[in-house]
């Protein structure tokens, strides 16, 4: 064993043992295990001389660093915390990070997707969360007149302090939150069909509106809260609505007072309707949005007698028959009602076995808009590093010009994560070029995706 010298080195200090005939090889096995040679040596910041006088053997080590002066203490630097521009921040996420306006709708369904999918978690162990709340589901109400849109879900709702924290927060994620307490939770276990991750979705909603206002109703609360913001401001305000008629049983309604500029384009029925069938055709909830509508009704017409001057022989004629002549007309009528969205289901979730030829015929005619029947078809599913399931189609009609059949533009791809729909282009990306006449889905629950979820991330999984 390596002996242990019997005080604490200075900057120049000597120590002494007892003479030993392996003396000089412990010092070495002390100071410096590895060293063979002359006695001056090098070890850990320490320079040492090994030396016999008479009857004892003595070591002289100089310290590498001065020692410091007494009562001098190393002192901690302060610690100090980021700070933000909130108005800046807000600014920046809004305008930079989303390349078109229309993904707002796309960010606020999934985020009524994912209240819905926590209420039926949460309903596995407490049935009471779903008292007196309606069914699971989604509506969008556009108001031209008003400039504004209306989106309800009937979901869990949030409290106060979840206002707060998810609203309030930026880069919040409630929905990580909740996924995190899942995985916790072996009863319950996690679902990666919740599809919120980053905390800067809602956000989105500042793209079009220059107002938002967030009506909530958790069955954890016995009060429903109000919160509201502008575009241009770095605060917001919470209150409890005491409107009997604003009442929610339960969710959360989310209202867009739109810009001037894009009042006429996101306020229109059929434009909303079109970004949901486009974004969120297979979320797993059903979606309705307030369509107006026609329909043929038969109506009674009264018909004045001929002539414009009756004798009075016909007159009592008339009066003995009863009421005038009627024939029947008919006319078309307008109203509005709701309509369901997303009609469609995501076929590639279902087993490949359970699905019939004249479903996979009629999923490509509906996605793809085409009238013909595809010549071949293929239904898989890979796992591994990263997951994914996907239907290919060979279409029924061939390109019709060789630049067609190597265009990588053709957008004939399209990529949902999570069944939400993010992109159709992908420059050959996804697919070989000599393919881009193949059409088809892809989705998976994993994939990379950068914090607008426009995007893949660039990573190696997408390459493989």
């Amino acid at each position: 064993m390596a002996p242990a010298l019997s005080r604490t080195l200075g900057p120049s200090s000597v120590a002494a043992l007892r003479p030993s005939p392996s003396c000089r090889g412990l010092l070495r096995a002390a100071l410096a295990p590895q060293g063979r040679g002359a006695s001056a040596r090098c070890a850990v910041g320490v320079r040492w001389e090994a030396a016999r006088r008479r009857r004892m053997a003595g070591v002289r080590c100089d310290a590498a660093v001065a020692e410091k002066p007494a009562g001098e203490e190393e002192t901690a630097g302060e610690k100090y915390e980021y700070q933000a521009e909130v108005t800046r921040l807000m600014d920046l996420i809004v305008h930079s990070l989303y390349s078109h306006k229309e993904v707002f709708l796309r960010e606020l369904v999934s985020n009524a997707s994912d209240a819905l999918d926590k209420l039926r978690f949460l309903s596995v162990t407490d049935p009471s969360v779903l008292a007196d709340g309606g069914e699971l589901e989604i509506r969008i109400k556009p108001d031209l007149e008003a400039g504004t849109i209306t989106i309800t879900d009937t979901g869990i709702g949030m409290t106060k302090d979840e206002l707060k924290d998810c609203l309030g927060t930026i880069a919040q994620s409630g929905t990580s939150k909740f996924l995190k307490a899942l995985k916790e939770n072996k009863d319950l276990g996690a679902d990666n069909g919740l599809i919120g991750q980053f905390g800067v979705g809602f956000y989105s909603a500042f793209l079009v509106a220059e107002r938002v206002v967030v009506s909530t109703k958790s069955p954890k609360a016995d009060k429903q809260y109000v919160w509201e913001a502008e575009a241009d401001s770095s605060s917001y305000v919470i209150k409890e609505e005491n409107d009997p008629e604003k009442m929610l049983s339960r969710g959360t309604e989310i209202t867009l007072y739109l810009r001037d500029d894009d009042k006429y384009e996101f306020a229109d029925p059929t434009r909303i309707q079109g970004l949901v069938k486009n974004y969120s055709q297979f979320v797993s909830f059903p979606i309705y949005t307030w369509q107006e509508k026609s329909r043929t009704v038969e109506v009674e017409e009264e018909e004045e007698s001929k002539g414009e001057e009756a004798t009075e022989e016909s007159k009592s004629e008339e009066a003995t028959e009863g009421e005038k002549q009627k024939k029947k007309k008919t006319i078309t009528e307008k109203y509005w009602d709701w309509e369901l969205a997303n009609e469609t289901k995501p076929i590639w979730m279902r087993n490949p076995k359970e699905v019939e030829k004249t479903e996979y015929n009629e999923f490509y005619k509906k996605t793809f808009n085409e009238f013909l029947d595809p010549l071949a078809y293929t239904h898989f599913t890979t796992e591994g590093e990263v997951e994914f399931r996907s239907v290919l189609y060979v279409p029924g009609m061939a390109p019709l010009s060789n630049e067609e059949i190597m265009n990588p533009k053709t957008k004939n791809i399209r990529l949902y994560v999570k069944r939400v729909f993010i992109s159709d282009d992908f420059d050959g990306e996804l697919f070989p070029r000599y393919l881009s006449f193949v059409k088809g889905v892809v989705d998976s629950n994993d994939l990379p995706l950068n914090v607008s979820r426009e995007i893949l991330q660039e990573s190696r999984i997408n390459y493989a």
